[in-house]
């Protein structure tokens, strides 16, 4: 929405500066896009008199002028044909830029002779295009601003442009009578009374209009026009055409320009029919279908069903409320004209406009809605503007349907400004500024003007106040806590976890991913879903068929696209829920990590590796251990399809607890989502992990000996199909009390083992609580570590 500093004090009486009221207007929620000040560019350009003007002795059509300026009397080289003593000139001083040419004046010698600065023509300030001569002036002071003439001889010249966004609720401030009301609310000025006229009719229209019963709900509410005869088509008034020109919009004729205006003053579109055009009456209707109009833009549209459309005797001719047809449009040949005022339904415009493809000033402001109470008013004003600039004789109205009534009313509550806005706002000042801005006030019941469609409750009026008392003075205050002492935590245990997660995740140095919950019907199948259950009534792609069953899916996919941009290596991680079912609450929390190719880069030291089931184990028991998941856990074989068989192990607190898995991925899910291996995988269960016990605020105590712990280290001879963690369960278990960790530390096969056999050999740390151990303690400790081992794997002592 553009409008002049000029057009604004058409409708509002204020002295405020043009930067007053671009801050005011964002405030409001009329967000300034830009302003272009025409005066900026040209506030260098001073005023100036020519005292002599002769001939250039080497150069017939060049002039050598003594020149008056603020600075003193200066020499200027004029090669315009008017150049000569006594008139009254515009100065470029050295150093001023000259927009129309772009150029910035300097001292030089044209033909041997100096000249210090330029005397400008209308088309090298950007006037205009005149350039047959330099401007001459009929008054004006020796070192006046040009710009501080033009303001008071020429204002539209140098009249700053103000564009402003509007967001879809706000369609009254589409015209600049609406903007002014809001700025007359906060206080930066009065409105000025608007004009109203009464036209009486000299004679009865002969053409009518009628609106079609299925066209009246949903389509039109109200088709009004009257026949002016004998009107004089042409060029618009200068003024009127500055006016349009300056937001863009070109000049086209008298009767065209007086409804682009009425668009952009009232947010009123009209539109003028040639009715010399029109055979018989207007009709207000739907289209069949297959129906076809050349419209005012030269460009042929084909209508499909239900579309509302006017048409004459012998077809269509408008497209209602969103553009004219070529063939009834008006010419400097009119004489006769139809003038056509309506309100339409603000959806099927909507709708119309979309099929069709036209953005028109005239789509814009009906689909958002106008004015139905003013309807009639337009009409009349739009009429007087005509007989004023074109003369003619009116008819009388013709009007198929009525005005849509959009009365309503709702309580004013002044309390609930405080209560919904956190501002206090006296009573007075409240119906002070809800008065200002059209609403009318009887009692507690504030009636909405016709203007408002979005005033639709009592917090509307709430917003209003508040709008125009400025939310910028809403001072932040501390919400009061609801019981003393410390506040209880806001996260749940599980959504704590999911953000402990995420952390840790970050810190280990992977990327988090967030991945669509749908994947294809083939990926889904590869990770145990797929089925009918999870899949999408009406997906918005074949790629996205179904729930994800896992996050491992999204994470390969993933790292494939990132592979075929030469990403070869990679750690990826998501927070998710995965699904394993159709209904509410058929998801599950899920933390996936993946790794891709190799450990790090290339260097001197060969410390890069291919990531291994190691790396998964690592990273996985680190989250486990940030989300407080227990210390002591078994890992077990029998995980999903989609992990290697014999590189993978599931974190158990039991046969049937399980809180993650980790392991290499399955080979044949590498190649089925175009991934090149190595990759190695996890997948956790927060929502497995049992909460604690203590819900206190407060750690515990920190339990810690003070005693010497011992390490023993012992080597066993086992099948090689013998577990290693079969071992370390075996020797955990000797005595639970004391024993405080078993690690393998080496491993063995082959040589004198011969064949079957392996040797692992563990370190036990033995931590005493109540004193240190005695030999004989740590040996009978020893010899039960031998007995549970050889117990649980056959295996013997290494000799």
């Amino acid at each position: 929405m553009k409008f002049t500093l000029s057009w604004l004090k058409e409708h509002l009486e204020t002295t405020a500066s043009v930067e007053e009221i671009a801050e005011t207007l964002t405030d409001l929620g009329l967000e300034v896009e830009g302003i272009t000040d025409p005066a900026a560019r040209l506030r260098d350009f001073t005023i100036g008199k020519v005292l002599k003007a002769e001939p250039h002795p080497d150069a017939d059509r060049l002039r050598v002028c003594q020149v008056a300026t603020a600075d003193g009397e200066t020499q200027i080289i004029c090669g315009a044909p008017n150049a000569r003593e006594g008139i009254t000139v515009v100065i470029a001083k050295p150093g001023v830029y000259v927009p129309g040419i772009d150029t910035t004046i300097g001292v030089g010698k044209i033909r041997g002779i100096e000249s210090h600065g330029m005397m400008c023509s209308e088309r090298e300030m950007e006037l205009s295009e005149e350039h047959d001569g330099i401007i001459e002036l009929p008054s004006g002071e020796v070192g006046q601003r040009f710009t501080d003439w033009l303001a008071a001889h020429e204002p539209a010249k140098v009249d700053p442009v103000i564009e402003i966004a509007i967001t879809p609720n706000r369609p009254d401030a589409l015209g600049v009578r609406g903007v002014a009301l809001d700025l007359a609310a906060r206080g930066l000025g009065t409105m000025k009374p608007a004009k109203t006229v009464d036209i009486e009719g000299q004679f009865s229209c002969p053409i009518g209009v009628t609106i079609d019963e299925n066209t009246a709900t949903g389509g039109c509410e109200v088709f009004a026009g009257r026949l002016i005869r004998g009107v004089k088509n042409g060029p618009s008034p200068e003024w009127l055409q500055q006016r349009l020109r300056a937001i863009g919009l070109r000049p086209i004729s008298t009767l065209v320009d007086i409804t682009n205006f009425f668009t952009y003053d009232r947010n009123r579109p009209l539109h003028v029919f040639d009715a010399d055009k029109v055979s018989g009456n207007l009709r207000v209707h739907r289209t069949t279908g297959g129906e076809t109009l050349s419209g005012l833009d030269d460009k042929e549209y084909t209508f499909g069903p239900g579309q509302v459309v006017i048409s004459d005797d012998t077809g269509i001719e408008s497209i209602g409320g969103i553009m004219g047809g070529l063939a009834t449009g008006c010419t400097d040949e009119t004489v006769n004209v139809f003038l056509e005022a309506a309100v339409w339904d603000t959806v099927q415009i909507a709708t119309t406009g979309r099929a069709l493809r036209i953005n028109s000033d005239a789509r814009y402001r009906n689909e958002r809605g106008i004015d139905p109470a003013f309807n009639m008013e337009a009409l009349d004003l739009a009429t007087q503007m005509i007989l004023d600039l074109c003369g003619g004789v009116p008819s009388n109205r013709v009007v198929a349907g009525k005005v849509p009534d959009v009365s309503r009313a709702y309580r004013l509550d002044t309390a609930r400004v405080q209560s919904l806005v956190g501002m206090d706002i006296p009573e007075s000042e409240q119906r002070q500024t809800l008065t200002a801005l059209g609403f009318k006030l009887e009692g507690n019941m504030a009636y909405v003007p016709s203007w408002r469609p979005d005033i639709l409750g009592e917090a509307d009026l709430v917003e209003e106040v508040a709008r125009i008392a400025s939310l910028t003075k809403l001072k932040g205050r501390p919400m009061a806590r609801a019981l003393p002492g410390v506040p209880k935590p806001i996260l749940s245990p599980m959504q704590k976890r999911e953000q402990i997660a995420r952390r840790t995740g970050a810190a280990l140095g992977y990327n988090e991913c967030v991945t669509y919950s749908f994947i294809d019907h083939a990926a889904a199948t590869l990770f145990g879903g797929g089925d009918d259950a999870t899949m999408l009534a009406n997906p918005i792609s074949s790629d996205l068929s179904h729930m994800r069953p896992d996050l491992l899916p999204g994470l390969l996919r993933a790292a494939a696209r990132n592979q075929a941009r030469g990403i070869m290596d990679l750690a990826l991680f998501e927070v998710g829920h995965a699904f394993h079912g159709g209904e509410p609450g058929d998801q599950h929390l899920q933390v996936a990590g993946l790794l891709v190719g190799r450990t790090g880069p290339k260097d001197v030291h060969g410390a890069a590796r291919a990531v291994d089931v190691f790396d998964a184990k690592a990273d996985a028991e680190a989250i486990l251990a940030a989300i407080s998941a227990p210390a002591k856990v078994q890992i077990l074989r029998d995980g999903p399809a989609w992990f290697h068989p014999g590189r993978h192990g599931r974190i158990c607190l039991g046969p049937k607890k399980v809180l993650g898995i980790f392991g290499e991925v399955h080979p044949r899910v590498l190649q089925a989502l175009d991934v090149k291996g190595p990759a190695v995988a996890f997948t956790l269960y927060p929502a497995e992990i049992p909460l604690p016990r203590k819900t206190s605020a407060s750690r515990g105590a920190l339990d810690i000996s003070d005693l010497q712990a011992v390490e023993r280290d012992f080597a066993f001879v086992v099948d090689a199909q013998t577990e290693a963690l079969t071992l370390i369960n075996a020797a955990a278990g000797a005595d639970k009390a004391l024993i405080e960790d078993v690690r393998v530390f080496d491993a063995f096969s082959g040589g004198s083992l011969g064949e079957g056999k392996k040797s692992l050999a563990l370190t036990v740390r033995l931590q005493p609580r109540d004193k240190t151990l005695t030999e004989a303690e740590i040996e009978a400790v020893s010899a039960k570590i031998i007995e549970k081992v050889t117990k649980a794997t056959g295996g013997v002592l290494r000799g």
